[in-house]
């Protein structure tokens, strides 16, 4: 289970206190997620989720995750909520860590995605940035193109351990995105994240979006190329064509693409493939005592990198 920080019954009586939501009715530590320690919390006033944010997330980004939530939601977004204490506030303390409490939304995420479930991501993922073009604040991205070299670095020595020819391979890969990565495209806030565990649905349609964050300012299309490699791929890691078409067109009858993303999506989807590589793979090398779930494979997502590194352009994702 990925709670990282135990909260006592008499800290969480008296936290919860400071909120107009009811007493405490109960509290379970939820067992998905692992950058943060989350608990669905009953109260008899409804049923919330109370979120401690651990040491991979800065306390200085959290006014603006909890502030886009917030502005999402009021635009017909479905995402948490963060709730405002008596005082007003969205974020606290507890149990030594920052912490905030967020609606709860009904749903489950899908174990296996589907064209349908796929065409509702790209339409939310299109008014999610629609939605968010007039949110006042920014947030670099911070594992975005200039963070990736870093990271190689950092990974370069056990690189091989993993698979052979693996550093090499990832070199040469971030030597090309370095030179060719795009700066010029449309852009706003973007979820950065939207894994099918991040997306929930009741009776086939979409009733959730959450973690925000890793939530950013960055380029539309690279949201979508992160949504390629997360919902497109099926078990075996090969890719599924119906599914990026479904996804994708959906996505444009919300917000139409420029030329210039249609063009630079497979390097965008490159480049959101060696993301989560680098990542996975840094934590494969770089155990933490403190995180209580398995990494996940970085093989996974070199698949995925050579997939699109062969990709001459969005035809082989189902656009014409």
């Amino acid at each position: 289970m990925a709670v990282h920080t135990e909260v006592t019954d008499d800290d969480l009586v008296a936290f919860v206190a400071r909120y107009d939501i009811g007493a405490v009715v109960a509290c379970k530590g939820i067992a998905e997620g692992i950058e943060n320690t989350n608990f669905l919390l009953s109260t008899d006033g409804g049923t919330f989720v109370l979120t401690l944010y651990e040491k991979r997330v800065r306390e200085d980004d959290l006014p603006f995750f909890l502030g886009l939530m917030e502005h999402l939601a009021a635009r017909g977004i479905p995402c948490p909520t963060p709730v405002h204490d008596r005082d007003g506030e969205m974020l606290s303390r507890l149990s030594g860590r920052p912490a905030a409490i967020v609606t709860f939304l009904a749903g489950m995420w899908p174990r296996r995605a589907t064209p349908d479930h796929c065409a509702e991501v790209g339409a939310a993922l299109a008014r999610l940035h629609v939605a968010g073009a007039d949110f006042p604040m920014t947030r670099a991205n911070d594992l975005s193109v200039a963070a990736w070299r870093p990271l190689l670095d950092s990974c370069a020595g056990g690189a091989d351990s993993v698979a052979p020819g693996l550093g090499g391979e990832l070199a040469a890969e971030m030597d090309h995105l370095e030179a060719a990565w795009p700066s010029d495209l449309a852009g706003g806030v973007i979820h950065a994240d939207l894994f099918p565990d991040n997306v929930f649905f009741r009776s086939g349609a979409l009733s959730g979006l959450i973690d925000f964050y890793f939530a950013c300012t960055d380029a539309f299309a690279y949201d979508v190329a992160i949504c390629l490699n997360a919902w497109c791929f099926e078990d075996d890691r090969t890719f599924n064509a119906t599914k990026a078409r479904r996804l994708l067109a959906a996505y444009r009858r919300v917000r139409p693409f420029s030329a210039a993303e249609l063009t630079a999506l497979p390097l965008l989807a490159r480049g959101a493939a060696l993301r989560f590589l680098l990542t996975r793979l840094y934590d494969r090398l770089h155990p933490s005592d403190s995180v209580l779930v398995t990494p996940k494979d970085p093989l996974e997502y070199l698949a995925k990198l050579r997939f699109h590194r062969d990709v001459r352009g969005p035809g082989a994702y189902g656009l014409e």
